[in-house]
């Protein structure tokens, strides 16, 4: 309970401040090639540290990684909050946040998804994995819309209460014992770091589970672009965006708590792999809406799937990987769904500053149809695989 708190709390920093940063970035450039950048700026950490993140996250306790790294974020945020009651917030200034952020989730990541298991009995998993995947759901929800309501033109507020929240995280993490026994203590080296890579390698259905929300999140992200629609197309404001924001939260969460009573148990490749279509095909509504009621509605459907997609690939991912080295593939789980993200955001921004905002999305969700198609031919393993446990 400490652990799913830590993370509510955490989270819905992270995205309150996430969503002020967007909003200020547009405010000072007007540019969707900058919102792009931080995107960008916050996925090249996940390339410099994601080995070693996953290293360390199997050789040191695995809550005390995570409290280090929401500490990292609460300087961040109070670093954020002196900039804005001093008036010096700039573009320079927003985008070097971006790395100090990228960097904190980078190691907090694989030991935060690796230490679910760790805490319950694997044949509870599935369940824990979709309470943990609402808990952060809720924190989607919460962030963005409490940053909604609070915007003041500096963003004072916000950066005031997502520091206040993720003081609470760290001290709710610090209470969390990790009772894993770390059996190994191998010097860091290359050929260990690499060897969560080489194990996902060898086992397709877990590389193609990984690799198929890359691309589809790659292509078919739109979170860069909210502030745009928000401002330029549907006309809403920062409450709005807020709302926008947590849209696809509000979906994922009503289907994590079904998710939660009654998990999914046959045809796991399958539902995997509709999942990201049906969300590729939300994502395609989504940029051809002009009405913020639909709007709402189509990302609250690609919430729902997104949530399908993430339960299935977490518990695979969980469920196939000796726990000696769930760190290192998590890290690797973590550099796919960070480059999915952060890569996700500059693609968005910078085919938004070629063809429009819409025109990005409604490729970007064409886009992400023609990836699940590909992956079905190409990872028939995964297509096939019946339950978790194959």
């Amino acid at each position: 309970m400490r652990l799913l708190s830590a993370r509510v709390l955490a989270g819905m920093a992270n995205q309150m401040m996430m969503v002020a940063l967007g909003w200020q970035m547009y405010e000072l450039t007007n540019s969707a090639w900058d919102l792009g950048l931080v995107g960008l700026f916050q996925f090249v950490p996940v390339l410099l540290f994601t080995l070693p993140a996953g290293h360390v996250a199997d050789r040191y306790p695995r809550g005390r990684i995570v409290a280090f790294t929401q500490g990292l974020q609460l300087l961040t945020a109070a670093l954020l909050l002196g900039a804005s009651l001093g008036h010096f917030l700039s573009r320079e200034l927003l985008l070097g946040v971006s790395v100090l952020l990228g960097a904190a989730r980078t190691f907090q990541q694989p030991a935060q998804q690796s230490l679910v298991p760790t805490l319950v009995p694997t044949s509870m998993l599935p369940r824990a994995m979709a309470l943990s995947a609402s808990g952060n759901q809720v924190s989607v929800i919460g962030g963005p819309a409490m940053a909604g309501v609070l915007f003041i033109g500096t963003g004072t507020t916000v950066y005031g209460v997502a520091t206040v929240l993720l003081v609470l995280a760290v001290i709710a993490m610090l209470q969390v014992h990790d009772q894993r026994v770390v059996s190994s203590r191998e010097r860091p080296t290359l050929r260990t770091m690499l060897a969560g890579a080489e194990f996902v390698w060898s086992r397709k259905p877990l590389l193609g589970a990984i690799s198929l929300d890359l691309m589809a999140v790659l292509f078919g992200g739109a979170t860069a672009l909210l502030p745009i629609y928000a401002k330029d197309i549907l006309h809403v404001g920062p409450t709005g965006l807020g709302a926008l924001r947590a849209a696809p939260a509000i979906g994922a969460l009503l289907m994590s708590i079904v998710l939660a009573r009654h998990p999914i148990r046959t045809h796991v490749g399958r539902w995997l792999l509709l999942s990201v279509g049906f969300y590729g095909l939300c994502m395609l509504a989504f940029g051809l809406s002009q009405w913020f009621v639909l709007s709402l509605v189509v990302l609250a459907f690609s919430g729902c799937a997104d949530m399908v997609s993430v339960v299935v690939r977490q518990t695979l991912v969980q469920l196939d990987t000796p726990d000696d080295m769930r760190g290192r593939v998590g890290a690797v789980s973590s550099m796919f769904i960070g480059a999915s993200n952060q890569l996700g955001e500059f693609e968005s921004g910078a085919t938004a500053a070629w063809w429009g905002p819409i025109g990005s999305v409604v490729v970007g969700g064409v886009a992400t149809l023609l990836v699940v198609a590909s992956w079905w031919k190409v990872f028939p393993g995964l297509a096939r695989r019946n339950t978790f446990d194959a």
